[in-house]
């Protein structure tokens, strides 16, 4: 076999590095040419017609199904990796449709990225594990005629499943064997009334008021609240510790609260279709980019929406930019204590 000619698209640079020392590291394997936005990769393919392309498709002036279908049909001899960090179902079966020969989730190693490029060069195809078994044909849907209550183990379960999390993946985050997550989502299921991850799947998407953890839960308190009126909270980080640090703040300073959280701005404006918060927490760095970018689209949506912006990276910068684009605040994680976030939150209860 010769070298593998590959061209690298995303609109962020430090992604695209990272992509490229991944591809260093394979044998006969050398980056080309790179891109960022959808225009200049049209642009490189004409210019190298490389082996491999390797895109992510949320990339500005870029339609990712019609383009997609396009490339493959201008270059029906390169093979197509999609490495992106969504991993809505319809989203990923209409890129397959569209002609790409693997679809490859951000977070997960750089190891399965060089396995993945392997495979789809040797004549495979590739998809990260936690999509696997969202692509499962789904049953018929069943209807509901009564409430459905869940413990909150089984809430955790239905939002782990709705990140794409695998068995493996949650018996770690949950520190239980793999057996017992197995008996655990059994009992889901039957709660919830499906058969199969990806029913339990859709049936988080249309149900996010059940993912929300009460501040009472996140505070790990039985004592009854002092606030008069519930608050409906996201907080938007990629970082899982932090949040679960920031719900639990949260938690204590109104017990009543539903507190919601996403890894990133998609996750987020995915629940902003169906909840509208009174109190957003967002960090300036996401894994998909840029938290000012997050709240700006958070603001279009629901302007009335109390926005603080949070970094551990308290740049003058972000700070101007953040509050000119509508943040109540911008604050330096360090300094985000319980004293400030129950000062946030009273602030907010008293002026819905």
């Amino acid at each position: 076999m010769g070298i593998t000619r590959v061209v690298l698209a995303d609109d962020h640079a430090i992604v695209r590095a990272g992509l490229r020392t991944a591809l260093a590291a394979l044998p006969d394997c050398e980056v080309v040419g790179e891109a960022a936005t959808g225009p200049q990769l049209l642009a490189v393919l004409a210019q190298h017609h490389p082996d491999l392309l390797v895109v992510d498709v949320a990339m500005p002036d870029f339609d990712p199904i019609a383009t997609i279908r396009q490339i493959h049909a201008d270059y029906p001899a390169m093979k197509i990796l999609v490495v992106s960090a969504y991993d809505d179902q319809s989203y990923v079966v209409g890129l397959l449709a569209a002609g790409v020969n693997g679809y490859h989730l951000k977070d997960q190693p750089l190891s399965d990225l060089q396995l993945a490029v392997q495979r789809i060069m040797a004549g495979g195809n590739w998809i990260s594990s936690p999509l696997l078994s969202r692509l499962i044909q789904a049953a018929p849907q069943v209807a509901h005629s009564s409430p459905i209550t869940l413990t909150k183990r089984q809430r955790d379960l239905l939002r782990l499943i709705a990140q794409g999390y695998d068995n493996r993946r949650m018996a770690q985050e949950m520190d239980l064997s793999i057996k017992t997550i197995e008996n655990h989502l059994t009992a889901l299921y039957r709660t919830i009334r499906v058969s199969s991850r990806l029913e339990a799947y859709q049936f988080a998407l249309r149900h996010p008021e059940l993912l929300a953890e009460s501040g009472h839960e996140a505070a790990l308190s039985r004592e009854p609240s002092t606030n008069p009126a519930p608050l409906t909270v996201m907080i938007i980080d990629d970082n899982e510790r932090y949040r679960a640090q920031l719900k639990r703040m949260i938690g204590k300073a109104c017990a009543e609260s539903q507190i919601y959280e996403a890894e990133d701005c998609h996750e987020a404006t995915r629940l902003l279709r169906q909840i509208t918060p009174n109190l957003v927490f967002v960090d300036v760095i996401l894994q998909d980019g840029d938290g000012i970018q997050c709240l700006r689209r958070l603001k279009s949506v629901s302007p009335n929406t109390r926005v603080i912006l949070i970094s551990a990276y308290p740049d003058r910068e972000f700070r101007r930019l953040g509050l000119e684009a509508g943040a109540l605040a911008f604050l330096d994680k360090k300094d985000l204590d319980a004293a400030t976030v129950r000062q946030v939150v009273e602030d907010t209860l008293r002026r819905k």
